[in-house]
């Protein structure tokens, strides 16, 4: 086992574990580009990302839980359905070039974090919204959340923060807090998929595991007293920052 790599690998865990304490999106949104640049192989990239979530995630979210921030109707119906879809997402990643798996990711990426950076301020009507949001539009993002996470090996929060915080109209803390605890009941079935079909790398993946938790726990304290609007401004341009950078380094390798 290369030193380098299980250094870079602990620091880009850790990384990643406050990234998805501060913002939700169970940090793989660095994770894979992380080891693509320790010289992971795109599909190992993708595989290798999704045991560090799950403890990251959970580690996170039961500190948002004892600060009374986690909603677990919502939490609980996006996470059943999406373990349902993460499966799914798995396969269809066996089937399309990884190379274009990880565009699409960057895309994702900035999608989310554009969408997030441009939904409007919460009003005082917002809190009746959305407590008022029906089972079947939870069953929908929780299902988008799983295909996704299963299909980009990212923990899902990407693609619900943004639905959460627009459609949803849902307080950006507790939008975090609430993707989070979905994030780690659907890595499992993810997980379960990716080493399956053989794309995970324990090399990359251990020392990501060991890193991601106390990062978590650090990431989650943070946000818990942050405001509202700081919370979702750093989350879209973060999310844009990784999302060039990602997209540039794999088109750059593709053409080069």
């Amino acid at each position: 086992m290369d030193v380098g790599v299980v250094i870079g690998s602990l620091i880009v865990g850790f990384v990643a574990g406050v990234l998805s304490g501060l913002m939700g999106v169970g940090g793989a949104v660095l994770t894979t580009p992380g080891i693509r640049f320790l010289g992971a192989t795109p599909i190992a990239a993708v595989g290798s990302t999704v045991p560090a979530i799950i403890p990251g995630a959970i580690a996170g979210a039961w500190r948002f839980s004892k600060a009374g921030l986690v909603d677990w109707r919502l939490a609980g119906t996006c996470g059943v359905s999406g373990s349902v879809f993460a499966f799914g997402g798995a396969y269809v990643a066996d089937l399309i070039n990884a190379q274009w798996l990880m565009l699409m990711t960057a895309a994702l990426v900035a999608v989310s974090g554009w969408r997030l950076l441009g939904s409007p301020e919460r009003t005082t009507d917002d809190d009746a919204a959305y407590l008022g949001v029906s089972t079947v539009g939870l069953v929908a993002v929780g299902a988008a959340g799983g295909f996704f996470a299963g299909l980009f090996g990212v923990g899902g929060g990407i693609v619900m923060i943004p639905l959460f915080t627009g459609p949803l109209r849902m307080p950006a803390r507790i939008a975090v807090a609430t993707s989070l605890a979905a994030v780690a009941i659907f890595a499992v079935p993810s997980l379960l998929g990716h080493l399956w079909l053989g794309h995970i790398d324990w090399n990359y993946a251990g020392p990501l595991m060991v890193g991601t938790v106390p990062g978590a726990r650090l990431g989650s304290g943070l946000t818990i007293g942050a405001d509202e609007g700081v919370v979702r401004k750093r989350l879209a341009y973060l999310l844009l920052i990784v999302a060039v950078i990602y997209g540039g380094r794999e088109l750059a390798e593709m053409l080069g």
